[in-house]
């Protein structure tokens, strides 16, 4: 296969390169790895952390091919950007992609939102230094349906946005947030082009049911999460699966899976829960 545009040679294991699977992100002409890095657990958010393993992480997801890497201002209110922006040094810029958000940022319930033109276009300055760029390839709206209104970003948040890429500080436009419909309707409604949608949650095997189960996952040593991210990769349809990983172990059973699947009897196992999960009639949160 033909190297991604992200290679690098010399920084990156050019073998691990090859086997990775890339896949066009939607019409913004780039090609994202299959699977990619989160970083909300480069802080409290998520328990404990260690930066000398999240720059660790960093390096060496990089180096076997993981090339989009997702932040924002609300992980740790700011952490994670700042921690990130200390793990990529040393990391060559074209050797990844970096979407970050605006929108939501503090802790207090009161002052966790803000959409206005007037921060959206203050955060992003803030993000970049803290990241210790020049720019983001994906600048995301997050969490759209906590605003005020979609007439709100439309008119308030979105024209910043346009703002910050027309001044070389972005390359694109996403949106984030949890009910499909809501996600649906801001394109639909949208006199300008969204290139990317991240939707958490959606495309899962997570649901409580689950607890009767565990004790049989705890009895055969088997990584849920392993199975979970197996199951994401299956699905037709998104560019990249969004992991969170702030270890190498982490790193190295996603990367496993990715590569090499699931062992004979992680798929039976996985085969059970996902006849356990067929019989739910609600598999959401949403309202």
């Amino acid at each position: 296969m033909d190297l991604p545009e992200t290679y690098v040679p010399g920084f990156h294991y050019e073998n691990a390169v090859r086997r990775m699977k890339y896949n066009k992100l939607g019409d913004t002409g780039i090609n994202v790895s299959e699977i990619s890095l989160g970083t909300a657990g480069f802080c409290y958010f998520y328990g404990n952390y260690d930066i000398e393993e999240c720059r660790k992480t960093v390096h060496e997801a990089i180096k076997n091919g993981i090339n989009f890497i997702d932040t924002g201002p609300w992980y740790g209110h700011g952490v994670a950007e700042e921690i990130l922006g200390k793990c990529l040094k040393g990391v060559p810029r074209k050797a990844y992609y970096i979407g970050t958000k605006v929108g939501r940022y503090e802790k207090d319930p009161e002052l966790m939102f803000d959409f206005s033109m007037k921060k959206t276009k203050e955060s992003i300055d803030i993000s970049l230094k803290k990241l210790g760029i020049d720019y983001v390839d994906i600048l995301q709206i997050h969490d759209i349906e906590f605003a005020p209104s979609l007439d709100f970003i439309f008119n308030e948040t979105l024209p910043a946005v346009v703002d910050i890429v027309r001044a070389g500080k972005a390359r694109f436009i996403g949106i984030t947030g949890y009910p499909v419909s809501t996600l649906l309707e801001f394109i639909q409604k949208s006199s300008v082009q969204i290139h990317t949608i991240l939707s958490y949650c959606r495309l899962t095997m997570i649901d409580d049911t689950l607890k009767s189960f565990i004790p049989e996952l705890e009895e055969n040593d088997i990584e849920l999460g392993k199975l979970a991210v197996y199951y994401s990769l299956q699905q037709e349809g998104p560019a990249t699966v969004l992991v969170g990983m702030n270890s190498m172990k982490l790193l190295e059973c996603n990367l496993d899976v990715v590569l090499n699947g699931l062992s004979e009897r992680e798929r039976d196992v996985y085969e059970k829960v996902l006849k356990i999960f067929a019989k739910l009639t609600t598999k959401h949160w949403e309202n």
